[in-house]
C-alpha cells in the first residue's frame, strides 16, 4: 500500500519538475538626438615608477614616486608580476619597488600590471 502511494504521487511531481520554462527577453534602442557638447577622450598605458606605500589587494595600491604620493585602482584584470614576468602570488608590501601600468585619466586610474622590481 505504501509503495503504491509513494509511486503515485511521484508520478503526480514528476512533471512538474521538468515544467520549467524560460523567458529571453531583448531590447533595442535608439537615440536620435545628439548631444550639443561631446568629449573625446583619449587614454593610453602609462606608468608610475616608486615605493609602495599601502597595498590593499583587489582594491588599491598607493605608490610614491617622485612626484608624491599617486593611488591607483586595482581592476580584475591587473596582473601583479616580477621582473621576469612571472606572476607574483605573495601580497605586496611597504617598501617594495614597483612600476605601475595604468589606463585613465588621473582621477580614475585603473592598474593593467604591475611589476615588483626586487
Amino acid at each position: 500500500m505504501k509503495k503504491t502511494i509513494i509511486a503515485l504521487v511521484c508520478g503526480l511531481v514528476a512533471p512538474l519538475a521538468f515544467a520549467q520554462t524560460s523567458t529571453t527577453t531583448t531590447e533595442e534602442t535608439t537615440t536620435s538626438t545628439r548631444p550639443s557638447t561631446t568629449t573625446e577622450t583619449t587614454t593610453g598605458t602609462t606608468y608610475e615608477a616608486g615605493t609602495v606605500t599601502t597595498y590593499e589587494p583587489g582594491k588599491t595600491i598607493v605608490v610614491r614616486g617622485e612626484q608624491g604620493p599617486v593611488s591607483f585602482a586595482l581592476g580584475t584584470a591587473a596582473n601583479i608580476v616580477n621582473a621576469a614576468g612571472h606572476a607574483v602570488t605573495a601580497p605586496l608590501r611597504a617598501g617594495q619597488r614597483v612600476r605601475v601600468y595604468y589606463t585613465g585619466p588621473t582621477e580614475y586610474r585603473t592598474v593593467e600590471r604591475v611589476i615588483v622590481e626586487d
